[in-house]
């Protein structure tokens, strides 16, 4: 009889052993976020002479802001500026270089270039002007990648300069045909790019830029202050670069157009202020659009969040 709890112990022990175990949990793996991508931001910058120090404004504020500028290209007066600040991306040092600039400092005019020459001024003074100030001699070199654009006299091509000697770029994009005899470079004879491409925005995309926020300097172009060859010559630039920004500023991410700078003379080198502010104004009223276009690419180019194996 004292056997039968034993056996009833021992037999309990036994079914319960081969009841099932209980499910084990199993914790999941960990997600990985992998840190969001940059686009490529190029920052494209229009021909317009001395309406192009709006261009240092419109930099400033972009880098106040802190939007990163991956990439420079301009044309004319936008690739002097451009190049001022792809060597060294700094706003501060850019306006300080640039407002050393007067029309005396690039206008070498001449009787005998207008009598025997192409153009009323050589651009000698252009070249050696942008040697004395900007240090990086090839583009190549620039601390973020630079490019200018001009004009094959010849055959009416544009032609990108994106490598070779920086102050005989800018001297070739800005050779404003009639004002500044063209320049012989890399086997072309060149002049102003704004004869075919005042804003190269589409030279931005093609070396790969994901957002292009480009500037336009050339509204407004009526003038009833025409009296001379220079000014009929001056005008009729201004209207030939105006027509062609009109069709490719459509294809810019973001556009800005510094407002009330339409009055001032292709030479008139005394609105510098003017023209700055106008570009940090124009340039903090497009930051709401900017940031959405930013982030709607990010948005775009963003993975799924994918889980560890």
């Amino acid at each position: 009889m004292r056997l039968l709890p034993v056996i009833a112990i021992a037999t309990l022990s036994l079914l319960t052993a081969c009841q099932p175990a209980p499910p084990v949990t199993i914790p999941r793996p960990p997600v990985t976020q992998a840190p969001p991508p940059k686009p490529k931001i190029a920052l494209v910058l229009g021909g317009g002479a001395a309406r192009g120090f709006a261009h240092v404004g419109v930099i400033r504020a972009l880098e106040q802001e802190k939007i990163p500028i991956d990439m420079v290209v301009g044309t004319s007066v936008g690739g002097l500026i451009g190049a001022i600040y792809a060597a060294d991306v700094n706003s501060f040092d850019l306006e300080w270089t640039a407002f050393q600039l007067d029309k005396e400092d690039i206008f070498d005019f001449g009787v005998m270039n207008a009598v025997v020459g192409m153009g009323l001024a050589k651009g000698d003074k252009l070249e050696e002007w942008v040697k004395s100030h900007i240090k990086t001699v090839n583009i190549e070199n620039m601390k973020i990648p630079f490019a200018a654009v001009a004009t094959d006299l010849n055959w009416g091509h544009k032609v990108v300069l994106d490598k070779g000697s920086v102050a005989r770029a800018i001297r070739a994009s800005a050779a404003i045909p009639g004002v500044f005899q063209p320049v012989k470079h890399q086997g072309k004879i060149l002049v102003d790019g704004g004869v075919v491409d005042n804003i190269p925005i589409s030279v931005a995309k093609a070396k790969g830029a994901d957002i292009v926020i480009a500037v336009d300097i050339s509204a407004n172009i009526g003038n009833t202050n025409i009296t001379n060859l220079l000014d009929v010559t001056l005008q009729a630039t201004s209207i030939m670069f105006a027509l062609n920004v009109e069709h490719a500023k459509k294809d810019a991410d973001v556009l800005i157009t510094p407002a009330g700078i339409g009055d001032i003379g292709m030479l008139d080198f005394t609105q510098k202020k003017r023209c700055m502010q106008s570009g940090i104004v124009a340039t903090q009223q497009a930051m709401p659009n900017i940031r959405k276009v930013i982030e709607a690419w990010v948005a775009a180019h963003t993975q799924p969040a994918a889980q560890m194996p």
